[in-house]
């Protein structure tokens, strides 16, 4: 019995010499030295006792060793749950104990908050640092680089990636082999990614868009990767010339053209860029073709779904606009209310059907039964159109979900911090217009009867509470909050006031 995931992505590649890493420094991992690496790191994850299906829990900084333990998991079978390293030990504590983590892997500096939950939750605890040194490297150095890959099928979980709505608890979507494996040849196919490509990977690979497009792309391509621990600057620009591709989020593209440096000039060994994980303003796709002659390639997926849409490689790539449903990738515009498919142009609910769709939440039945309808097709919680043309638009989003630099932000979340502060009566949260964001948070708050709020000390304390990204950029305080008649808050009342907050004027 093979295992489809592990075979496709990185047994592929065992004994090519060829470079798959290419580092910031000029040191560039060849294929066969990153699967002896993962091969490794298999051995000491099974030598703790590990099964196939058992859940590891990774909170840590990327580096080549970071993406090895991915690997690692896809041969040993274990589901992999990357976690973002900017979560708090507290929102940590949810995941971990939800999951039923076997292995909670962290950086060091985390291992002490850390190792008092992981006891009580009856989880191993090992790290791994930046700079490839920790517990797990260590326990690892001496064993084979030659692991028997563990059989799996193509039905059986990769990993589990949290979400969440506006209120309740996060959800573990979880993500078949099958799930992975689709969307990853779709993309390479409808992108064009063949092994003379060379792309620029600077985004965190906790999240879909590092992890399950760009690296299992380049993977399935048999490319290589310019692989970079953040976002910098002066570094992509430096590395642009030796590469063919890159992804990224706005917030990339539009720091790239802050910069003078970043011209036609620089660009023209490149063939293509790719936007996603926030909405593109119109305004940057103008600027970049003007300033590059390259126009970006903006696409629509989500957490439980990876890539639905994409504009199309040859055709018009039309602004503010996601394309085209992908091939396999059945795609509709619903009623909120009844469910029924919509004529073209009007907006409602997106909904997708396909073989990249989510296994369902983890633990959680009745909220698979809410947005996974028997027939398939997962209500997204989208809201968008398709034009006359055939391209989707994405018009907003159902359950006022914010996305900020690539980064799902629940609003319900913060909300609640806000209410239990001192001379708060009660908040609503919001997502508004940033140039460099996409969207960016803002608190409005209601005062209790003729109090006033200390904002400076509601931001504080909001500091050890929430992952750095989900603070508010701004609080403002009203004297009421608008509502319907029903008394729900009219959060589009909200945005709409408040949408030119951060607008250059």
């Amino acid at each position: 019995m093979a295992n489809p995931l592990y075979d496709e992505l990185f047994g592929a590649h065992a004994g090519k010499s060829t470079p798959f890493l290419h580092l910031p420094d000029g040191h560039t991992i060849t294929h066969d030295a990153f699967l002896q690496l993962a091969a490794r790191f298999a051995h000491a994850l099974t030598a703790l006792g590990l099964k196939p299906g058992d859940r590891l829990a990774a909170q840590v900084e990327k580096s080549p060793e970071a993406f090895a333990l991915y690997a690692a998991c896809a041969q040993t079978g274990l589901i992999f749950l990357p976690l973002n390293t900017a979560y708090t030990v507290d929102e940590l504590t949810y995941f971990i104990d939800n999951s039923g983590a076997g292995l909670v892997v962290c950086d060091s500096r985390r291992a002490h908050g850390l190792r008092p939950i992981t006891e009580r939750l009856g989880a191993q605890l090992l790290t791994l640092d930046a700079d490839g040194t920790g517990s797990l490297p260590t326990a690892a150095q001496d064993l084979s680089g030659d692991f028997p890959t563990v059989p799996r099928d193509a039905n059986d979980l990769a990993a589990f990636l949290y979400t969440s709505g506006t209120t309740g608890r996060s959800k573990g979507a979880m993500l078949t082999q099958q799930n992975l494996l689709s969307n990853t040849r779709t993309l390479a196919e409808h992108w064009r990614f063949d092994s003379s490509d060379v792309l620029i990977n600077a985004l965190p690979i906790f999240h879909t868009h590092g992890l399950f497009v760009a690296t299992n792309v380049t993977l399935v391509a048999g490319s290589s990767m310019i692989f970079l621990p953040k976002f910098d600057v002066d570094t992509v620009i430096e590395k642009i010339p030796m590469a063919t591709t890159m992804m990224g989020v706005p917030t990339f593209y539009t720091r790239l053209l802050e910069d003078d440096r970043f011209t036609g000039a620089l660009t023209k060994d490149m063939r293509l860029f790719i936007s996603g994980s926030a909405p593109l303003l119109a305004e940057t796709h103008i600027q970049f073709e003007q300033r590059t002659g390259h126009r970006i390639l903006e696409r629509y997926g989500m957490t439980e779904t990876n890539m639905n849409t994409s504009n199309p490689y040859d055709c018009e790539r039309r602004a503010g606009t996601v394309g085209f449903p992908l091939p396999g990738v059945e795609l509709k515009i619903c009623d909120p209310k009844s469910g029924a498919e919509l004529p073209q142009g009007e907006v409602g609910l997106i909904e997708v059907r396909g073989a990249n769709v989510f296994k369902g939440y983890w633990q959680m039945p009745e909220k698979t039964a809410e947005e996974l309808r028997e027939d398939g097709f997962f209500i997204t919680g989208d809201l968008g159109r398709i034009d006359a043309d055939g391209y989707v638009h994405i018009v907003g989003r159902g359950k006022d979900l914010i996305i900020s630099g690539g980064y799902n932000i629940y609003p319900k979340e913060i909300e609640l911090l806000l209410d239990d502060q001192p001379g708060v009566l009660e908040s609503a949260v919001i997502g508004v217009p940033h140039a460099d964001f996409g969207e960016t948070v803002v608190g409005i708050l209601v005062a209790e009867d003729s109090a006033k709020p200390d904002l400076d000390a509601i931001q504080s304390s909001l500091k050890d509470k929430l992952a750095r990204f989900k603070h508010p950029r701004e609080l403002v305080v009203v004297d009421a909050l608008p509502r319907n008649t029903m008394g729900k808050v009219q959060k589009n009342v909200l945005r709409e006031q408040y949408k030119d907050l951060f607008t250059p004027s």
